[in-house]
């Protein structure tokens, strides 16, 4: 039984883990390549794009896959509707991996937009001074706002265009709340911007925020394609799997 799992995530690792674990189950796991040094699962590595759903089609195809599990980060929409395609294409079944998303509690300040350019028009009303970290892809969207100054988190370099006033952190989660705090604190920031990614690693952010009473722009997901089956834990995409699999 042949299993491709499009990783790259932490849940993803660990459902590669799992699976690898089970008798007769082969993994391949795909990752992007966006990241210099990424962490490998177990099992058999793949890196970089398909050429599209007909490519990933015909990939399914020459490597007899039995099931496609999309563990890929929650924003990264193309491919999971490129996966939906293929799948479709192929016949075979698909289920999606996604860690369940954050929830605003008492006293968070919370704007929801649903893209970073929104994101981008609604920061001069905000702050001046901006916590982004929502990754290197999309610097393009902050580039023209000139006013802001811009500490900007990710873990490899970015690549022009991004904001002409803007510092570079390289650094990998998880982070501490004690850190968000001082990094917020130190850098004075008076906005933060994020995507809804959820899961723990870099949740200590938004307690940060919240605690200093700061305005948090938050990104919100894409859908999952329709009529994919979603699973919230590396354990449900196991058990959901076995079930397509009957």
């Amino acid at each position: 039984m042949h299993i491709l799992v499009l990783g790259g995530t932490t849940e993803a690792r660990r459902l590669a883990e799992d699976l690898v674990a089970v008798d007769g189950m082969r993994v391949t796991s795909s990752l992007a390549g966006r990241v210099a040094r990424p962490k490998l699962p177990p099992g058999e590595v793949r890196v970089g794009g398909f050429g599209g759903a007909d490519g990933m089609a015909e990939w399914l195809r020459a490597h007899h896959v039995d099931a496609v599990i999309d563990a890929t980060h929650p924003f990264a929409g193309t491919i999971s509707f490129n996966a939906a395609s293929a799948a479709a294409a192929v016949h075979v079944p698909l289920l999606a991996l996604r860690r369940p998303g954050w929830v605003p509690v008492e006293g968070d300040r919370w704007h929801v937009v649903e893209s970073l350019p929104a994101a981008a028009r609604l920061l001069p009303e905000l702050g001046w001074r901006v916590f982004l970290t929502t990754g290197r892809m999309g610097l393009a969207a902050f580039a023209g706002l000139d006013s802001l100054w811009f500490l900007m988190r990710s873990v490899d370099a970015p690549e022009a265009p991004y904001p002409s006033r803007m510092e570079v952190l390289l650094e990998r989660g998880p982070f501490s709340l004690e850190g968000e705090r001082e990094l917020i604190r130190r850098h004075r920031v008076d906005v933060l911007v994020t995507k809804d990614s959820g899961g723990e690693a870099t949740a200590p952010k938004l307690t940060a925020a919240r605690e200093a009473g700061i305005p948090v722009v938050v990104v919100g997901r894409p859908p999952v394609p329709p009529g994919v089956p979603v699973a919230a834990t590396p354990e449900e995409a196991l058990d959901l799997l076995r079930g397509l699999l009957r």
